[in-house]
């Protein structure tokens, strides 16, 4: 476990500084930047059954519980993914993309799989990215604000999704505070929105 959190360390880190050494967003080099499903040890869904879907839309979730300093982001996709499995009978973790506290972007559900929800709303065509952490209680980290913001970029131009299509899971269901009010304003003021506008403008 260790060697293969260390090498996927290395990798990302030089993908993330290959990226970040230019003015224009490379969406090759965040592409390479993502840890996928198969790299931190998933076992695949069935393909025959999950719902496929095109993407439309772009959502951003928490996790809604305390993610603290130190907590292995492997073991916990792990474990999501075991829950979701036999707790809640879902073919995979709920959301394609998940985002750890030093940023890294970590592939869960394929993006082809529409996700799955506890609330009202047909996740059907959205993109799921979750942000680990409880963001009712702590604020975000610049390194999470940028990989949301990285993320959403990529999505908007491999998916050809408008900017404006951005939202929260609150913006779909009237039984949740997700994604939090302290990531949540991020989305409010157009900060997000405005970070990805500047990254396709480069």
């Amino acid at each position: 476990m260790k060697k293969i959190k260390l090498i996927l360390s290395i990798s990302v880190a030089i993908c993330f500084m290959s990226a970040c050494s230019s003015s224009q967003f490379s969406v090759n080099d965040f592409e390479r930047s993502i840890i996928t499903a198969e790299q931190w040890g998933s076992m695949p869904a069935k393909d025959s059954l999950a719902k496929k879907h095109d993407i439309k839309w772009i959502t951003l979730h928490h996790q809604g519980e305390p993610f603290p300093q130190g907590k292995d982001p492997i073991k916990y996709l792990r474990n999501l993914q075991s829950w979701s499995r036999s707790e809640k009978k879902w073919i995979d973790i709920p959301y394609h993309y998940i985002i750890d506290l030093e940023g890294k972007v970590y592939e869960g559900r394929k993006i082809n799989y529409a996700g799955d929800t506890n609330t009202e709303y047909d996740p059907t065509g959205h993109a799921l990215i979750e942000v680990v952490g409880n963001f009712e209680e702590v604020e975000p980290n610049q390194l999470q604000l940028d990989a949301v913001v990285n993320t959403m970029t990529w999505l908007t131009i491999k998916y050809n999704v408008p900017i404006d299509s951005i939202r929260g899971h609150k913006d779909y269901s009237k039984i949740t505070v997700c994604p939090g009010k302290y990531l949540y304003r991020y989305l409010q003021n157009k900060y997000i929105h405005n970070e990805v506008r500047k990254r396709l403008a480069r």
